[in-house]
């Protein structure tokens, strides 16, 4: 029944007896052996005795033949699984999967240049391998949250993260700062709030009803530094604006006010002055309603059980980044001046 996996649905083949079949069968034998004489009744019944006996025969010859097949298959299968067994004692080769062979899994979940720029972070963390002399693998987590539990459950050994999501790993598992980036001479930077270059709106107390885009729900400064914003204002987003949606980027947010699909938005100051000065198709169609405090710059972080000589070596990596060739290079493209340490005070003072 090739072709059926389930019993129930195989076809059903016709058994009822036609109109040949059955009785008709059953009757014409019968009439035949009226009409033969007692001699041929003899003859006939001595070739149906040969003829059993030689049935007999061929069954009994099919069954010894059977059984020595069966015999040499069971002796065959004996032998197969013995060379089986030669197989599975085979040491096997190392490959990439090997406990032996140790990678480092770097995470770039918060960047202070749009996701356009990611291309500069992959070749960074192309540069950090061959300084460290070991595999360095690339991981892209578009989502905080993602980014924070694969830190917590040691699927990670370090990331690029928003100061927001450092904070929160700090508190709950004990993540640790590794460097920052410094950019434009500054460890800090601010949540814009911004609308239409067109628009009517002069302050973010103006917005009351409109469309609102946040970032990421973790994000710092398209989502905490503006809900905290309307907390002093006794309100709430959904207290506040008619509606909101969440962008999951900062570029994807600036876009967004540029094109009319919400009234307003809360981005990165970094991000925003980024895309302005390199490519300000959409900053171009947007404005500055307000500017929050500073805030410390999105760090780069590891889990607080890391090898500390492995800690060591990427610390030093990053921060001596600006001083070869090469990084520098890196670094221009990512807009980031170099990498410093950074005090934890500056992030959890906010948080």
């Amino acid at each position: 029944m090739k072709g059926y996996s389930n019993l129930i649905n195989w076809p059903r083949f016709p058994v009822t007896p036609g109109p040949d079949d059955g009785q008709a069968a059953a009757i014409k034998p019968a009439t035949v052996r009226q009409q033969r004489q007692p001699e041929e009744e003899l003859h006939i019944i001595s070739g149906a005795f040969m003829r059993k006996e030689l049935t007999i025969l061929k069954k009994a010859s099919s069954y010894a033949v059977l059984a020595l097949l069966m015999c040499i298959s069971i002796a065959g299968c004996k032998k197969e699984e013995q060379k089986k067994i030669v197989l599975e004692q085979v040491k096997p080769q190392l490959t990439e999967k090997s406990p032996n062979v140790k990678h480092i899994r770097i995470a770039v979940g918060g960047m202070i240049t749009p996701k356009e720029g990611i291309a500069y972070y992959r070749q960074f963390l192309e540069y950090v391998q061959e300084k460290l002399g070991t595999k360095v693998n690339y991981v892209d987590r578009q989502d905080y949250g993602e980014v924070n539990e694969m830190l917590r459950t040691k699927q990670l050994d370090a990331a690029f993260v928003c100061s927001g999501p450092y904070v929160d790993g700090h508190k709950q598992f004990n993540l640790d700062l590794l460097a920052a980036p410094q950019a434009r001479g500054e460890t800090v930077y601010y949540s814009y709030i911004i609308t239409a270059k067109d628009s009517p709106f002069h302050s973010f107390s103006e917005l009351r009803g409109r469309k609102f885009a946040f970032t990421d729900p973790l994000s710092n400064t398209g989502k905490l530094v503006p809900t905290y914003m309307l907390a002093k204002m006794n309100e709430t987003p959904e207290s506040f604006f008619k509606s909101f949606i969440f962008t999951r980027s900062h570029d994807k947010a600036i876009k967004a006010v540029a094109q009319g699909i919400v009234d307003a938005a809360a981005v990165d100051s970094l991000i925003w002055e980024y895309l302005n000065k390199i490519n300000p198709e959409f900053t171009s169609k947007t404005r500055i309603i307000e500017k929050s405090p500073p805030y410390a710059i999105p760090p780069v972080v590891v889990p607080s059980d890391l090898d500390p000589d492995l800690k060591k070596q990427l610390q030093q990596i990053f921060l001596n980044a600006h001083t070869d060739p090469k990084g520098q290079e890196l670094l221009n493209k990512m807009m980031i001046d170099k990498f410093v340490l950074i005090n934890d005070s500056l992030f959890l003072h906010h948080g």
